[in-house]
């Protein structure tokens, strides 16, 4: 890993300052998207960036934006490429913008893996009862899908902190969140869901 120059770093804070056009509460450097930004030939740069997912339509809107941020500060030439490897992953999002998101109603990704794939379970829509208890019954330790693993801390409600909630829809105001239901406060939020 080449380390950035003075003025790539100044170049790269500038950058990740411009605000996610779906998520305008957090900055592209604290969703993590905004990879590298390079000096190529006198007065132009090189932006890497790289989407929360590869369909995501707000890829171009990002683009313009730091292209726009950018040549406010002076630099004549910007060219922004979208880079897939490493893909971005909810783990990429920084505490500040995990702090952001829960502060604007919006529960944070929780942190549940090492490395490699998500695991996906297509199973029980709460996460905890009111007893504080799993809501699904359990065929029995050692059994099933996931047999072994740790369950996943439960989505909190960002509005009053409980972990009695449940999910209504897989998908929400963006494909990159679902829709929740806090059961003890029974507001509803978005969950920026684990990737």
């Amino acid at each position: 890993m080449v380390t950035p120059t003075a003025l790539e770093a100044e170049l790269f804070e500038v950058a990740g300052s411009v605000p996610d056009p779906e998520l305008p509460v957090l900055t592209l450097q604290e969703l993590g998207v905004l990879r590298s930004v390079r000096l190529g030939h006198e007065d132009a740069v090189e932006v890497e960036l790289t989407p929360t997912y590869t369909g995501c339509p707000a890829i171009e809107a990002m683009s313009l934006d730091i292209e726009r941020a950018l040549h406010e500060h002076g630099v004549r030439e910007v060219t922004v490429r979208t880079v897939l490897t490493p893909a971005w992953s909810t783990d990429d999002i920084s505490d500040e913008g995990r702090r952001k998101l829960r502060e604007f109603g919006i529960a944070p990704p929780r942190t549940v893996r090492d490395a490699g794939p998500v695991p996906l379970e297509l199973g029980p829509t709460r996460t905890v009862g009111a007893a504080g208890r799993p809501c699904a019954p359990s065929a029995g330790p050692g059994t099933g899908p996931g047999a072994g693993q740790t369950a996943p801390d439960p989505v909190r409600c960002p509005l009053c902190g409980s972990a009695d909630t449940e999910l209504l829809s897989r998908f929400s105001s963006t494909a990159c969140k679902a829709l929740r239901r806090c059961l003890a406060c029974r507001e509803p939020f978005d969950h920026f869901k684990e990737l």
